[in-house]
């Protein structure tokens, strides 16, 4: 059944377990300091779509129908869906000071309002409450699992750090950073869903591919919005890639394709744009159009999720959750925010 013709909806499924995650969110990070609570509660202004619980909620249903339990759901999903979001906005809050970000979501940033020290406390607090609300799953090898993951999303941040103003950085490497930064928190999201049922670790590990491709491609099309989007649309400050030395897949692909004399007019001009020329910002984007690395970066994303939508066929029974993992999959490159 091709899930376009049949959609699932969404708001029926998931409304009340998306809720529960929200409720379980506030009460683990309540604290008896009116200035804590102050910040947990602006910063849940950034929450989105929940896309990373979401994905630990479908997955778990698709994922059940290998070992009879079909669209079910135990309490420990929806720990670990509520822990994997505030993993998710700890990064986020940390992200915005990396990037000197001033807006989200249409609003002011944490570091913006309170400055860099409380953002980065915050960050950490979240990440804190994330490993304690993880133990109360009672399962070792579930906490050793998101730790390590969180440990993969910091190691890719570092290494785009370490690739920041690097104009000469290739494509593998900049694929390993989204696997890293993004892909691996996603994975854990597809590969818990099926864990936490006990599945064999074969079926676990190629669960956490998926959500893994995913990611990758979600933040391909992030990087895009970056470029190319509307920030009224998007909700955050835009073109923060180029000006931080940051290059991904679009202009990654320009620089490789161009000869050496106009890739190197193509680095002086990025390199004027990062000491604060904004006015080439059009001209590298008339570039980039021109050269169809827009569209480029964008059937890379659409390859990427095509592929996982064969495997999630291949791997899982037809059941809602399979659907709305589908769904997931499809929406991916179609996002505009």
């Amino acid at each position: 059944m091709d899930v376009t013709e049949n959609p699932v909806n969404f708001s029926e499924f998931l409304q009340q377990d998306l809720a529960d995650v929200q409720v379980r969110f506030g009460k683990e990070v309540a604290s008896d300091l009116g200035c804590v609570n102050e910040l947990t509660q602006y910063v849940e202004r950034y929450r989105g779509k929940m896309l990373r619980p979401m994905l630990v909620l479908i997955s778990a249903m698709a994922s059940g129908g290998l070992c009879g339990k079909s669209d079910q759901l135990l309490e420990a999903h929806r720990i670990v869906a509520t822990v994997v979001e505030m993993v998710h906005m700890a990064t986020l809050v940390h992200d915005d000071i990396l990037d000197e970000a001033d807006s989200r979501r249409q609003g002011k940033t944490i570091n913006c309002l309170k400055g860099n020290e409380a953002a980065v406390m915050l960050g950490d607090y979240l990440i804190s409450h994330a490993y304690h609300l993880c133990a109360s799953v009672g399962d070792q090898k579930v906490s050793q699992a998101i730790a390590g993951i969180t440990n993969t999303v910091c190691e890719g941040e570092l290494l785009q750090l370490h690739h920041r103003d690097q104009l000469d950085i290739d494509l593998e490497t900049y694929y390993e950073i989204l696997r890293r930064k993004t892909g691996a928190l996603t994975g854990i999201c597809t590969q818990m869903g099926a864990q936490l049922h006990g599945l064999n670790p074969q079926i676990v590990q190629k669960m956490y591919h998926i959500g893994q491709e995913l990611g990758v491609a979600f933040q391909i099309i992030d990087d895009l919005l970056d470029l190319a989007g509307d920030e009224a649309v998007v909700g955050k400050t835009l073109g923060v890639d180029l000006r931080k030395g940051k290059l991904t897949l679009p202009m990654i692909y320009l620089l490789s394709i161009l000869d050496p004399a106009p890739r190197q007019e193509m680095q002086a001009m990025i390199r004027q744009v990062e000491d604060g020329n904004q006015a080439l910002v059009s001209v590298l984007m008339e570039h980039l159009l021109e050269k169809n690395c827009i569209a480029y970066a964008q059937q890379l994303a659409s390859d990427r999720v095509n592929a996982v939508i064969q495997d999630i066929k291949a791997l899982l029974p037809d059941n809602r959750g399979r659907q709305m993992l589908l769904q997931v999959a499809q929406a991916v490159i179609a996002r505009q925010s």
